[in-house]
């Protein structure tokens, strides 16, 4: 997203979540409905459908992830990295989060809650793919949705964009290195093939298109930018529905037969959202930054891109996997979370600016 758009926008909060994204929890437990039932209906059209493979990569489920994800990336201005120097503590804290703490937390909560405390109550062989799936989760920070907590919380534009934009930079190269680190750490088999092509078909790829699209939009002016992004933002939330509809109707049977397992899963999500978003929040304010810019640095340590760690899961083990449904877990319950982060580091600002030196 241009600078210029986030600036004239940031004094208008309402304006920054629509109306799919404010009831995003309910649409997806929507879908959990309806894809189960497809699925028990009609198990022969969805077995077809699985089996629309070349190496490994599901066409239609592809097809969707790039609809899903490139108007994310439009937004993205990579630009703006030279404001990072602007920025540095503020940029330093949010690496430090995103990229020293958040993956390798969820790693330890996995393996407390899942492989420890909870084991008991989950089918044994989906043990190591869930754990696995919680960490593709944390392994990729928030994209495009840091925009609109960031609008919530009047996050200076500045310091939001390019945030997210060196973390996306960050990210094409460091998301396969983590999750095959923290996977083998985890004692899970990493497919190093099936990765790598996942980096590149949902993070390379994108990547290069959008910024190509962006550039030719933007030639033609902001308004005309604007009004393209408004006209295909709602194929993202389409895409992203049709996709958990798809995931559900082949998780069917495992959901019927233990509908615990999704808050099972939530535990370890929950305690990392609210964990992260404290620790980034805390050390802003330890090292006398603006609330302005702790806000956007909590909030994206809190937030994932849920969208890429879908489509990874779905490549890496199947439809069927623990794997793709802990990551559906996370889609269910970001907004609620984040907009309950956002209300917290509202309303604690007066103490947070106390501290500042």
């Amino acid at each position: 997203m241009s600078l210029e758009y986030e600036i004239s926008t940031e004094n208008e909060p309402e304006a920054g979540i629509s109306f799919f994204e404010r009831y995003l929890t309910a649409w997806v437990g929507i879908c959990i409905v309806v894809g189960i039932a497809l699925g028990q209906s009609f198990p022969a059209v969805f077995k077809a459908i699985g089996a629309m493979e070349i190496a490994k990569v599901n066409l239609p489920v592809g097809l969707l992830i790039w609809v899903m994800i490139i108007p994310m990336l439009l937004k993205i201005d990579f630009s703006a990295l030279h404001q990072v120097k602007s920025h540095l503590r503020g940029i330093g804290v949010t690496l430090f989060v995103n990229w020293l703490v958040k993956p390798f937390s969820m790693a330890i909560l996995g393996w407390l809650f899942i492989r420890v405390l909870f084991s008991s109550l989950l089918p044994a062989e989906q043990i190591d793919s869930y754990i696995a799936g919680l960490i593709l989760l944390a392994a990729a920070p928030c994209t495009a949705m840091v925009f609109v907590w960031s609008r919530l919380t009047n996050g200076d534009p500045y310091f939001t964009l390019s945030q997210v934009a060196l973390n996306d930079l960050i990210m094409v190269v460091a998301f396969a290195p983590i999750v095959a680190l923290l996977l083998g750490v985890s004692s899970i088999t990493v497919p190093w093939d099936t990765l790598l092509t996942s980096v590149v078909l949902y993070i390379v790829i994108p990547v290069i298109i959008a910024q190509i699209l962006r550039r030719a939009l933007l030639a033609k002016g902001q308004a005309h930018f604007d009004s393209v992004m408004n006209t295909i933002q709602p194929w993202s939330i389409t895409a992203l529905l049709l996709t958990l509809v798809l995931l559900f109707a082949f998780q069917g049977n495992a959901i019927l037969s233990q509908p615990l397992v999704i808050a099972l899963l939530a535990v370890p999500i929950l305690i990392q959202v609210f964990f992260n978003s404290a620790l980034a929040y805390w050390l802003n304010r330890k090292v006398g930054e603006k609330h302005s810019v702790a806000c956007p640095s909590a909030l994206i340590g809190a937030s994932n891109f849920f969208e890429l760690a879908v489509a990874a899961a779905i490549s890496l083990f199947g439809f069927h996997s623990g794997a793709a449904l802990a990551t559906v877990v996370g889609v269910l319950i970001e907004v609620p979370v984040m907009l309950l982060v956002v209300k917290i580091v509202n309303q604690s600002k007066g103490w947070y600016e106390q501290g500042i030196k």
